[in-house]
């Protein structure tokens, strides 16, 4: 007979914490996970700054980073438990941020079993994509082994964010009915039942329709958040709730003798001291049924009422970007009562990036990482659209070598094996001097390489896999090259080598969930649903480059040419969806464009993106569903060649970078 979950937590507990003790002591290895900046967002969505030829430029004291002089905002796209090691980690560009964080703000999944699917709005249709194996954790709240299952994706996860908060330090934890009684236990066990401040209560919504009340219960319109502190030292200004009108106007008495408006209050439980005190300055009578009241001056009352655990005066969002968005003001109080203007805040589940948004209008720098790619858009359009401080985007990068080190493969060789006859070839015999990555299609006189999990598929990759081609037993007719992870500029490096006879191919990104194990693969070989598919591709039109104005400046015009989708085979798309998706493609490829931005002076290492434009974005256009295809931007006069990176993101979360340069 299968444990019950409360005979099963203490083995769950201690196997989160092992797990979380193992990422601790690897920190200081060289192996350990690192951050990619993958970019550098100069917000700038505004044209007509650009026809003035003002770009906006990363200016470091435009920044509210007092005592964090070098701190840059950061926004994370990847597996919030790799982020977290990352952070604690550090590196040769940014320190440790153990012990740094003074607020973490997370909302994670509730283990409520909802299936959040994202639904992609393109011209004359709507898209509904279910979510990857590896974005079930960012859309799906659903989890295979029910509540125990979901506690230990927790427990790793809540031992990690203590390291990194401050000895002044909070944490929220925004939770319901499903789990929140499971979390409590937890909580009090990794930050101390003593530091438990409080359990919050939010009426998230009044509604009461009677469609709620047909199954037998009462209607459920709360969430909780639970408030732990990393010690008693934590920083805490009560949120005050400010008086209305009507408690103004109880204060019609004035003697005009210089005190101000007052009214008569009651005197609770007065003591002789205390009315003769107020005798003195006559502040004191005593009413016909002989009770006392006092006067209760203006000048005393205070900014507002202290709030109390219950908050019933901030409802949900009305148009949600994202499933479960926040309304700003309930990170507003959040952000206000457990930081200050010196403070970083930070969200492993950053979801549409309400935490982030708020803390940068309130002056605070911010972390925020979501596993979702539409979940880190909606972010990235949202920081743009309020005209944020520059920040930098990030990835892990090292996702399928995680997952690769955590697999039964013990080497790339068997990985490889399985990796080939899944796309329908055969390896070479193991000897001596056989390719280990390497196999064939019979019949064909066609090589298949596969690189490994741990590398950015690029350049020199294809350059060997052509050499390997014609040199290798006599030489074969065409060789496919399967990656996991590409350098952000293969589709420009493809086109450059142009060679019909080099296909490369994508490895689809989930497909080492599915091989937890290696007795799954021959499952998936009989299933035939392994896809591997195409590279997207971006390009540009030739770039035009013109004197403007006195001869100090100069205009480069920058129009999107053409985009190439990955096959739809390969999303997560049912037959009616793909089918609305290749019309889409058919029409205009350009209209699955999410978002795209320049860097006129791109160096090679990191994107700066100075100008951008993404769908909903109606500054440029009227058109919400679309970007603009033109950008002009007016720039100081460079004698030189100018190297220009165009990088676009489609709906579904894909890059592609093209890369031109102009006299």
């Amino acid at each position: 007979m299968p444990e019950s979950l409360i005979e099963e937590l203490p083995k769950i507990v201690k196997q989160g914490k092992k797990e979380a003790q193992k990422i601790l002591d690897g920190l200081s290895k060289s192996s350990r996970v690192t951050l990619q900046t993958n970019e550098l967002v100069l917000p700038a969505k505004d044209t007509a700054d650009l026809y003035r030829g003002r770009i906006k430029e990363e200016n470091p004291t435009h920044t509210h980073t007092h005592t964090h002089l070098d701190f840059k905002n950061r926004l994370i796209y990847g597996d919030n438990l790799l982020a977290m090691q990352a952070l604690l980690a550090g590196d040769a560009e940014t320190p440790s941020m153990r012990g740094k964080i003074d607020l973490i703000y997370i909302d994670p999944p509730f283990d409520s079993k909802a299936d959040y699917r994202t639904k992609i709005h393109l011209p004359g249709t709507d898209i509904e994509e279910k979510p990857t194996a590896i974005e079930q954790f960012a859309y799906s709240d659903t989890w295979k082994d029910g509540t125990a299952s979901y506690l230990r994706m927790m427990i790793p996860r809540l031992v990690l964010m203590r390291e990194l908060l401050s000895e002044q330090g909070s944490i929220y934890v925004h939770i319901d009915w499903h789990v929140g009684h499971y979390l409590k236990v937890i909580l009090d066990d990794i930050f101390g039942k003593d530091n438990f401040r409080n359990e919050i209560v939010w009426l998230r919504t009044n509604d009461t329709g009677a469609f709620k009340f047909k199954r037998k219960q009462f209607s459920v319109n709360h969430d909780v958040l639970l408030f732990y502190t990393k010690s008693n030292s934590n920083y805490f200004d009560p949120p005050k709730r400010p008086y209305d009108e009507k408690f103004y106007k109880k204060f019609r008495f004035n003697d005009n003798d210089g005190k101000g408006r007052y009214y008569w209050a009651d005197l609770a439980k007065p003591s002789e001291n205390s009315i003769k005190r107020l005798m003195a300055k006559n502040e004191v009578k005593q009413r016909k049924s002989g009770k006392w009241s006092y006067k209760r001056y203006l000048k005393n009352v205070g900014d507002g009422i202290a709030y109390h655990d219950v908050w019933t005066d901030i409802f949900r969002s009305s148009s949600p970007s994202y499933a479960t968005q926040k309304p700003e003001k309930l990170l507003e109080r959040i952000i206000k009562a457990s930081s200050n203007e010196n403070s970083i805040v930070a969200d492993f589940f950053a979801g549409s990036g309400t935490t982030g948004a708020v803390a940068e209008k309130l002056g605070r720098k911010w972390i925020m990482s979501d596993l979702g790619k539409p979940a880190c858009m909606i972010t990235r359009k949202r920081l743009i659209d309020q005209d944020a401080d520059p920040f930098i985007f990030q990835s892990i990068g090292d996702y399928q070598k995680e997952q690769f080190e955590k697999s039964e493969f013990r080497t790339i060789r068997d990985l490889a094996h399985v990796v080939i006859n899944l796309y329908g070839a055969t390896p070479f015999p193991q000897h001596e001097g056989s390719p280990s990555n390497a196999g064939y299609i019979k019949q064909s006189r066609t090589l298949v390489v596969v690189d490994s999990p741990s590398k950015m598929t690029g350049y020199n990759t294809l350059k060997r896999a052509q050499e390997f081609r014609n040199r290798y037993a006599g030489g074969w007719k065409k060789v496919v090259v399967l990656g996991w992870n590409f350098v952000s500029d293969i589709g420009q490096i493809i086109s450059k080598l142009n060679d019909k006879n080099l296909e490369v191919l994508v490895i689809p990104p989930d497909l080492l969930d599915k091989l937890r194990t290696k007795a799954k693969y021959r499952k998936l070989i009989d299933s035939g649903k392994i896809r591997f598919s195409s590279l997207q591709y971006l390009t540009v039109k030739p770039v035009k480059k013109e004197d403007y104005g006195k001869g100090n400046q100069e205009k480069v015009t920058v129009e999107l040419d053409n985009y190439v989708l990955l096959s739809p085979d390969a999303l997560p798309l049912d037959e009616k969806n793909k089918k609305k998706l290749q019309d889409v493609m058919a029409d205009d490829p350009l209209a699955l464009i999410e978002y795209w931005s320049i860097d006129p002076d791109y160096d090679g290492e990191v994107f700066r993106s100075r100008w951008q434009d993404y769908r909903q974005n109606v500054a440029n256009d009227n058109d919400p569903f679309k970007v603009v295809r033109k950008a002009e931007l007016i720039l100081p006069k460079e004698n030189k060649k100018r190297r220009i990176c165009v990088k676009a993101v489609d709906v579904f979360g894909f890059e592609s970078v093209a890369v031109v340069e102009v006299k």
